[in-house]
């Protein structure tokens, strides 16, 4: 990593991987739903334009953080055209003419929509009046991300697919027809999916552990949380920031042995700044004679000295205050939307969740805690608590066509026909998403690797809490607790 800001070298490979992930996105679209996916595509890339063209008016530095805004804006603007459509397939399909299919697809979806987006735009808004540094940076992206993703789905979408209708191109084959699915039982395996749970986030609690006592941290913190060692050498010449990234940051992180290495260039010298863990003496003698070895330099003139972190115990109860808070909201309004507090409740247990298993990876695998951890851990939060919204509305929807009170029996239905009915929309929409992350993880650069490798986990994780486990939770609310809970 380069400072706070990203290296030309980490720019280019993440714009690379991002522009190849849109591409994928775009042809996946027109290959699933047509002429509604060509319209979603030109509608995605005039998005990923204003948002381009947004961080430039704004002059928005571009950071680890901004990308993971920016990759769940673009998620969030693909769920939003799959919502849309997978109404249109489904009217469609219940007989009417594709014009009206259109016209009530559009209509139908609009709450979904609304209620997803509001409750994570809630969080942002949140975020960027209680958050700091990384998470302010993180909460400004999401917020245009949002903003824009449902003006380029509700508007531009609208207004090319009508246009291209207008234009001749009205048989129903080239928008597609739903086809009747057998219901999932998903409620039968509650069990199952609570133990599987329950199994990850034991791991990696003991995993934590047994870290924390052999190793004396239960996470692998980077620099920006515990500080380390600061080595400066002179190398006899100008480097630049891709050089430096390419040529001494893998020698430094063999001696180190950790990416999670933070280099400059000290201005109008020649000598480099590289900020690693803190390292022993046996170690520092080691990268003296490593930079002596490979780059020529005297190693007499390396100096080390100790840096404290740069994530701050006020920055990191900011990060836990500001995400309480969002939590709060969102509970109230998704209990407001719904007129139901177990809908709000069971959302937000199925976030904590995803937080404690994305927390699981990082234990396990190592995988460095650096500033980039918080952003992640927004970004599984803002994107699960979408994908559930959209599930709890076609819930909502179902039980308004249920006159009286129902029995346990008919919410089992009801439930499992709404999670069946909208797992498609699932798949697809966490498909497109994981390709623009996977792509970050292939292409980019260490630090960008390090942050989309627990990203596309807490992606997975995230569709799969919405889908086995928020749904689950609700019911044994349901059931179990409040005043006008079903017994029979």
């Amino acid at each position: 990593m380069v400072g706070a800001q990203l290296g030309s070298q980490a720019i280019t490979s993440s714009l690379k991987a991002a522009a190849i992930g849109l591409v994928l996105v775009i042809i996946f679209m027109i290959i699933i739903y047509a002429i509604p996916g060509v319209a979603a595509s030109i509608a995605l890339l005039l998005y990923t334009a204003l948002v381009i063209a947004t961080l430039y008016l704004f002059e928005i530095t571009l950071t680890l953080p901004g990308i993971a805004g920016i990759i769940l804006g673009i998620g969030m603007a693909v769920d939003a055209n799959v919502i849309i459509f997978a109404r249109i397939r489904e009217e469609i399909a219940s007989g009417k003419t594709v014009l009206t299919s259109m016209k009530i697809g559009f209509q139908k979806a609009m709450s979904a929509i609304l209620d997803g987006n509001i409750t994570t735009l809630l969080a942002a808004v949140v975020l960027m009046a209680l958050g700091s540094g990384t998470v302010k940076g993180f909460a400004y992206t999401l917020m245009i991300g949002i903003i824009l993703s449902m003006f380029t789905a509700l508007v531009i979408t609208r207004w090319i697919l009508f246009a291209m209708y207008g234009l001749g191109i009205k048989n129903e084959k080239f928008y597609g027809r739903a086809k009747e699915r057998k219901t999932i039982n998903f409620l039968g395996k509650k069990a199952v999916f609570f133990a599987i749970s329950g199994v990850v986030i034991a791991a990696g609690f003991i995993g934590m552990g047994v870290y924390k006592a052999t190793t004396g941290s239960a996470l692998n913190y980077g620099l920006d949380f515990v500080g380390g060692t600061s080595t400066t050498v002179d190398v006899g010449k100008e480097y630049t920031i891709d050089d430096i990234e390419q040529d001494i940051i893998p020698l430094v992180a063999g001696v180190a042995g950790d990416s999670n290495i933070q280099a400059n260039r000290v201005e109008g010298t020649t000598q480099i700044t590289i900020k690693t863990r803190t390292l022993d003496k046996t170690e520092r003698d080691k990268l003296n004679t490593v930079l002596s070895e490979n780059l020529g330099v005297d190693s007499e003139s390396i100096t080390y000295q100790s840096i404290s972190s740069t994530v701050s115990g006020e920055m990191r109860t900011d990060a836990i205050v500001a995400v309480l808070i969002s939590s709060v909201c969102m509970l109230i309004y998704i209990w407001f939307r719904f007129k139901d507090i177990r809908f709000g409740a069971s959302a937000i247990i199925a976030l904590l969740h995803d937080v404690l298993v994305v927390l699981a990876v990082y234990a396990l695998l190592r995988i460095s805690v650096g500033n980039t951890f918080i952003a992640c851990m927004l970004t599984i939060i803002g994107y699960s608590i979408n994908d559930t919204i959209v599930i709890f509305d076609r819930i909502r929807e179902n039980m308004a066509k249920m006159p009286g009170k129902l029995t346990k029996a008919e919410l089992v239905r009801i439930s499992n026909e709404s999670l069946t009915q909208t797992l498609a929309r699932s798949i697809n929409t966490s498909f497109t998403t994981f390709i623009m992350v996977f792509m970050l993880f292939l292409l980019g650069v260490s630090s960008i690797r390090d942050f989309a490798l627990p990203l596309m986990a807490g992606l997975i994780c995230g569709a799969y809490s919405s889908v086995c486990i928020a749904t689950e939770l609700w019911y044994v609310m349901k059931v179990h607790f409040g005043k006008n809970k079903i017994t029979e």
